[in-house]
C-alpha cells in the first residue's frame, strides 16, 4: 500500500509532500505482534550508515537525520542494523558506498552473532539479498552496502537448525529479509518472541526464503510518518530509507 506522506522539514520548517513506496503495518501472529515494513530497492533508496564524514559514529537516528538533511535527503525510515562493540564499531562485515570498512568474520565465538550460520544483508546495483556469510565470502562480491549479523533466521527456505519451537529464550527482536519479488522486509517484534517464531514469521507470513537477525534488546526504529524516533540505546550500524529533496 502506498501512502502520501507529509514531512516536516528539519530545521527550516519546509513541508515536502511525496509518495512513499513503503508499507508499514502491525501484523498479528497468534499472541505475537510485529511491526513489519516493506520496501522495494528498485524504487526506495536503502542504505547503511556507520559514521558521519568527521568519523564519529552516528550512535542514533537524530544525528543521521541531520547529516542526511545536510545532503538534501529526508530520512523516512531507519532501523538498527547489526551487532557492534562498545565503541559502536561493527562486530562483522560492513560496507558503505562500495567501501569495505570491516571484513567478514567467519569463525565461531560466543553470543547470537556466532550462532552459525550467520549472514550478510546487502544492496548491490539496486537489488537486495541476504546471504549466508561463507557463501557471501566465496562470491567475492563487494556490495554497495552490506552488514553482517547473526544468526541467519531463514536459509534457502529452511529455519536455522539451532532454533527450537519450545525454547524459553524470549526477547524483543528485529531482522531483515528479502522475498521472491526482491522486496526488503524490515521487522521488529512488538513483544518478546523466540527465534523459532520470529524466523517462521519471515518465512511463512512474509515469504522470505532468506532472512537475517539484526539484534535484540536494542531493537529501534525511526518512522517519519508516525513521528517515531526510538532512543533506547546508542547504536552502531544503521539501515535507512531516505528520499532526495528536489532542487
Amino acid at each position: 500500500m502506498r501512502k502520501i506522506l507529509t514531512f516536516l522539514g528539519f530545521l527550516t520548517g519546509l513541508t515536502m509532500p511525496s509518495v512513499s513506496h513503503a508499507a508499514c503495518e502491525m501484523l498479528q501472529e497468534g499472541s505475537q505482534s510485529y511491526l513489519s515494513c516493506r520496501f522495494d530497492p528498485a524504487k526506495d533508496d536503502i542504505r547503511l550508515h556507520l559514521a558521519s564524514p568527521d568519523g564519529q559514529a552516528y550512535g542514533g537516528f537524530a544525528r543521521l537525520r541531520q547529516q542526511l538533511w545536510a545532503e538534501r535527503r529526508v530520512l523516512t525510515f531507519a532501523m538498527n542494523a547489526g551487532m557492534y562493540h562498545d565503541d559502536l564499531s561493527p562486530v562483522g562485515y560492513f560496507a558503505e558506498h562500495g567501501k569495505v570498512l570491516k571484513p567478514a568474520v567467519t569463525g565461531g565465538g560466543w553470543g547470537n552473532f556466532h550462532l552459525l550460520p550467520n549472514g550478510v544483508f546487502l544492496i548491490k546495483d539496486g537489488k537486495a539479498s541476504v546471504m549466508e556469510t561463507k557463501a557471501f565470502v566465496a562470491s567475492g562480491m563487494v556490495p554497495d552496502f552490506g552488514t553482517q549479523s547473526g544468526p541467519m533466521l531463514v536459509i534457502d527456505g529452511q529455519l536455522h537448525p539451532r532454533f527450537l519451537p519450545d525454547s524459553d529464550s524470549f526477547n524483543i527482536r528485529n531482522g531483515v529479509g528479502v522475498d521472491a519479488d526482491g522486496r526488503v522486509h524490515m521487522v521488529v517484534s512488538r513483544v518478546p518472541v523466540r527465534f523459532y517464531d520470529f524466523a517462521t514469521f519471515f518465512r511463512d507470513r512474509l515469504g522470505c526464503a532468506n532472512a537475517l537477525y539484526l539484534d535484540g534488546t536494542i531493537s529501534s526504529v525511526f518512522i517519519a510518518e508516525e513521528k517515531r524516533m526510538d532512543r533506547l540505546f546508542p547504536m552502531g550500524p544503521i539501515l535507512s530509507v531516505s528520499m532526495q529533496i528536489p532542487q
